[in-house]
């Protein structure tokens, strides 16, 4: 996300960071550039115009200019603008109240409002809810199965009701709720291809049945300006609480995030990253602001690992290493939790400098490197694993076959394999004192 921003702005910030000093010309020449790059990102032209002027006005100030470090100085006040312009801090959800609280997710059709649905039942089960996924959506058939599934998948209750009426399906979502225990509604409602007045008065009787302190609008990031004007509208004619951006991942741009909250006045609360179900994040402007100007998220990485790393497995892990017993199934199950952290490019993404990177790596080619590597420790034996001494000619033959790889390929992973323990002896005899125990070994 964000990429041609990025690059761009990297560029402009670089060439600042060369003058010895900052004068009014310089600085007016360089927010020329950065229009220029905030145009090209599909930011709104009044939020970029509005952006600018107000980045003007700082870094025209005494601070900056008389600044030891005029370039440093002017990034920061950048970076202090774009907190500003994304909300400054994050917005969480209301879901104070007597349960069943009610969570609506409107949009247009393809925004991806099911799939989010599912996410954040899943995000709220992991919080300590006990959340009903409610389908209003009586028109598209198939938006109702793909909702079951979702909730039968991951093992969320949801509504099957031959209701034909979502405002009549809210009020037995309710009933339901409060039979079976459940604290929050998220009502998947039903989308357009535009906005029409048949539904903004649907949706606006679900509200009231529901007496819905969230209203969330799902709105795809790849549409640009598109998203945002529908954000406008939405929020106009429902009032929405908050946003939630889906396919943030594979919007290179990043503008309609960028302009969302300053057209609307509301807050981005949740952010889709990926296809999978758990691959939705809250929405921190600060740190997002950080990714757009290269500075990386490492917060959020931290966050992500201790979420998703066992605790009994690390100390487990840390005792082999102590002893020198870290065996390529171990080796295996480090790659495995490194996936769990999102794609090779995100995490790139959140590791300060490295952004850079990007360019110049074939993610793509990686993260088949790392399913070879899978392939490769699976097609031993429990044995080999333990003692890879054991991988004579004939056993690597065998494997090779049985994980449709070469030869070369197992004597490579072996080879990285011995490296990784030199290393590890080295950590393990001191070096590595001091580091999260999540982080030792990637």
């Amino acid at each position: 996300m964000f990429e041609k921003l990025q690059e761009r702005l990297d560029t402009i910030f670089k060439k600042v960071k060369g003058y010895g000093k900052l004068t009014e010309k310089n600085i007016s020449d360089s927010l020329r550039e950065v229009r220029v790059a905030l145009l090209e990102a599909d930011v709104n032209y009044k939020v970029a115009k509005d952006f600018l002027e107000k980045v003007k006005v700082k870094a025209l100030g005494e601070e900056v200019l008389t600044s030891i470090t005029p370039g440093q100085v002017f990034v920061k006040v950048v970076h202090d603008e774009l907190c500003e312009l994304l909300g400054t801090v994050n917005k969480p959800l209301d879901i104070s109240g007597s349960p069943p609280v009610s969570i609506m997710l409107a949009g247009l059709q393809g925004s991806g409002k099911t799939t989010t649905a599912g996410k954040l039942a899943l995000y709220l089960r992991k919080k300590g809810r006990r959340p009903l996924l409610v389908p209003t959506d009586v028109y598209r058939p198939a938006a109702i199965d793909q909702l079951l599934k979702l909730g039968k998948q991951l093992g969320i209750e949801t509504l099957s009701t031959a209701e034909k009426d979502p405002v009549r399906i809210c009020e037995e979502a309710r009933a339901y709720a409060m039979k079976k225990g459940c604290d929050t509604l998220l009502v998947d409602t039903a989308g357009r291809l535009h906005v029409d007045e048949e539904m903004v008065a649907e949706l606006v009787r679900q509200k009231e049945v529901l007496k819905s302190r969230e209203v969330l609008l799902v709105v795809d990031a790849m549409t640009g300006q598109d998203a945002v004007s529908v954000a406008k509208t939405f929020d106009e004619k429902l009032g929405v609480s908050g946003f939630i951006m889906t396919k943030l991942d594979g919007d290179a741009r990043g503008g309609a995030a960028l302009s969302i909250r300053a057209v609307t006045g509301k807050p981005i609360k949740f952010i889709g990253v990926g296809e999978k179900l758990d691959a939705l994040e809250l929405f921190h402007p600060e740190r997002m602001a950080s990714r757009i100007l290269g500075m990386g998220d490492v917060v959020s990485l931290v966050e992500k690992a201790q979420e998703l790393f066992d605790e009994k497995e690390a100390k487990e892990l840390e005792k082999k290493i102590r002893k020198d017993e870290f065996t390529l199934e171990d080796f295996k199950d480090q790659l495995k939790q490194i996936k769990k952290l999102g794609s090779m490019e995100s995490l790139l993404g959140m590791i300060p400098g490295l952004s850079k990177l990007k360019g110049a790596i074939d993610f793509s080619e990686a993260e088949k490197e790392i399913k070879k590597t899978e392939a490769i420790i699976s097609s031993m034996t429990p044995r080999e694993r333990l003692l890879p001494h054991l991988l004579d000619g004939s056993r690597r033959e065998r494997i090779s076959k049985g994980s449709g790889t070469r030869v070369q390929d197992i004597n490579e992973l072996l080879r990285r394999y011995m490296e990784t323990r030199k290393m590890i002896k080295k950590f393990a005899k001191g070096g590595a004192k001091g580091l999260p125990k999540q982080f030792m070994f990637r």
